[in-house]
């Protein structure tokens, strides 16, 4: 797939660009409105060179994409040397599961294909979801595939399978008492498929290939539970993949970045986290307190 099959849109001090993940219609795809495109927004100057990247996941509830978990958290990324993306992927009720992972899928192997190009490092593609984004996040991470070697389009012959992964307030569960119940009828129906609920029940998914782990996950989240983080880091855990663990007093649903009286240090935590897992070059940082740490990296 060519980078010319991209659109300029213009941002703050210069233009971003704009790349459908496939040439004309996606799969599975139910109309030609903008909402059935599924698009990645590449957030940074052009010029670099072999950057680590990650892919961002919006939260939304799979109905919808949240502004403020989108450009910014992207434009963070470029702050401290993570080419950012955006995923703007397809949502319910008038798409459902597999659609959305699909269109996460496609972003992964994207980038990895095009990484001369974009100036990324193809070893060092990360995912980042908030809320159902992190649930997309965790099911790419639990649910990624090899490449086909013979495949006609360049982009399928690259794995899904993220390098590293951050989930901020993630749904993980799609089981009751702990899932979001408006994220799950969004993803599968109003009356799901009960072994769709047990395989998109993520932690339950955790495998020796799922990569390691930044999560944070507010202890007062009401939205989403605490427990959907503590599940998925109990099966890292367990597995031996590294990770990190954050849980903020104040963590209400939904921070972001973070505001006034909501949760910040997160940011510098999954900085860190990323030079002590090599992603980022190690640099003179400060340790900060309260973090929950899994098994170091080997």
């Amino acid at each position: 797939m060519p980078l010319q099959n991209r659109r300029l849109v213009r941002r703050r001090s210069h233009e971003v660009n704009v790349y459908r993940l496939w040439t004309g219609e996606a799969p599975g795809a139910q109309g030609s409105t903008d909402a059935d495109i599924p698009t990645l927004t590449d957030v940074g100057a052009a010029g670099a060179t072999a950057q680590p990247s990650c892919i961002v996941c919006p939260g939304g509830a799979y109905a919808g994409l949240a502004d403020h978990e989108g450009a910014p958290v992207a434009e963070w990324l470029e702050k401290i040397g993570v080419r950012g993306f955006v995923l703007k992927y397809r949502l319910g009720p008038k798409y459902h599961h597999p659609v959305m992972m699909h269109d996460a899928e496609r972003a992964i192997r994207f980038v990895r294909s095009m990484s001369k190009d974009l100036g990324v490092d193809p070893e060092k593609v990360g995912i980042m979801g908030f809320s159902a984004g992190g649930h997309l996040a965790s099911t790419v991470s639990t649910h990624n595939s090899e490449g086909d070697p013979n495949a006609v389009d360049l982009v399928d012959r690259q794995s899904s399978r993220p390098d590293w992964s951050v989930l901020i307030y993630p749904v993980i569960s799609m089981k009751d008492p702990y899932t979001h119940a408006q994220s799950r009828e969004m993803l599968l129906g109003k009356n799901p498929d009960p072994k769709a609920i047990e395989d998109l029940s993520n932690a339950e998914a955790v495998s020796l290939s799922t990569p390691p782990t930044f999560l944070c996950h507010g202890s007062n989240d009401t939205v989403v539970p605490v427990e959907n983080s503590l599940q998925y880091a109990t099966a890292l855990s367990g597995h031996k993949i590294s990770f990190k663990l954050y849980v903020p007093m104040n963590g209400p649903h939904g921070f972001g970045m973070g505001g006034p009286g909501t949760e910040r240090d997160w940011t510098g935590m999954c900085q860190q986290w990323l030079r002590d897992r090599r992603i980022l070059w190690p640099q003179s940082c400060s340790v900060v307190a309260c973090s929950v740490a899994g098994p170091e990296p080997s």
